[in-house]
């Protein structure tokens, strides 16, 4: 007998319906807390590789550029010509 909540075998109705969208969602859960877990480690791969590998470039040619305009204007209130750009 096959009624609106499915036979008694269970196979077909709401009742399994509603079981199948249980087991999607629960199943889609996890994939997004995979991907959440793998973009946090990309996340933190890249930043670590920045702080080790690109910051201390930006701080070295910072430190270059101020001194460039040190002498640039000592050379300039001292009337003398500015020295030549590296």
């Amino acid at each position: 007998m096959k009624g609106l909540l499915g036979d008694r075998d269970g196979n077909s109705g709401i009742l399994s319906w509603l079981s199948d969208g249980k087991q999607a969602a629960s199943d889609a859960g996890d994939v997004a807390m995979k991907l959440l877990r793998s973009t946090g480690k990309a996340a933190w791969y890249v930043g670590t590789t920045f702080l080790v590998l690109i910051l201390p470039l930006i701080i070295l040619s910072e430190r270059e550029q101020q001194q460039n305009d040190l002498d640039f204007q000592q050379a300039f209130m001292l009337g003398t010509s500015p020295p030549a750009q590296k």
